[in-house]
Order: C-alpha cells, then structure tokens, then sequence
C-alpha cells in the first residue's frame, strides 16, 4: 500500500516497500527547491532498507543539475548499502541525464516492471 512522502510542495511523492525494494512515485519537480529534502528523504529511507531502490520519475516535469547531483549521491548510498538505484525515466528526465552522460551511471529503466526485472537479476 503506498504511503504518502512528505517533500516540498513542487515534489510530491509515494513510498510502497516490497520484500526486497522501495519503489518511490514521484510527480513535480526536481530542481535546486527540492533537491535537499528529496535526498535525505530518500536517503533516510535507504538507512531503514530494503536497500534496492526504484525511484519512478516518470512523471517528473523537470530535473536540474541540482536534482542530477542528488540523483548521483543516492546511486553511491545505495551501492554503499550494497543495494541498487534504478530510475524510471520520461524523455524529458533522460534528455537531461544523457546531456551530462550519466544514464550508465544512473540505470535509467524504460518502466517499473524493467526496474524490478534489474534488481532480481542482480
């Protein structure tokens, strides 16, 4: 059952934890406003664990280099964690990532399902 997440009134999201994941819905922005809450939301919720990460953005609006250098510090807690971080993408959130050539990095998934298929595959 999703829980709602409280993060700022530009970014507003759900949490739903499965067995072995965390699967963040997320709408809004993701910019320099936002940025500072997102992560240690998320971030706090890595430290509760599962430690496999989903973070849907695919209903996301608009990403900046400040979202991107949250997105990049979750990806190394979750490795840290020895979890992972998947990130369902819009053309808009992988048109950003693929500028500053980090979709590698940031294991852009076509869809949820994708992004579940990665994490038992690993």
């Amino acid at each position: 059952m999703p829980e709602p997440l409280t993060l700022t009134v530009s970014l507003r999201g759900t949490r739903e934890v499965g067995n072995d994941y965390q699967l963040f819905r997320l709408t809004g922005l993701l910019d320099a406003f936002s940025e500072a809450t997102f992560r240690k939301a998320i971030s706090q919720c890595i430290d509760e664990g599962p430690t496999n990460i989903i973070l849907d953005l695919s209903k996301i609006d608009f990403v900046d280099s400040s979202g991107l250098g949250a997105l990049v510090q979750l990806v190394k807690k979750a490795q840290t964690a020895e979890g992972t971080l998947q990130i369902v993408s819009n053309p808009r959130v992988t048109q950003t990532v693929k500028l500053v050539r980090l979709e590698q990095f940031l294991s852009l998934q076509p869809s949820v399902d994708a992004a579940l298929e990665k994490i038992k595959s690993t």
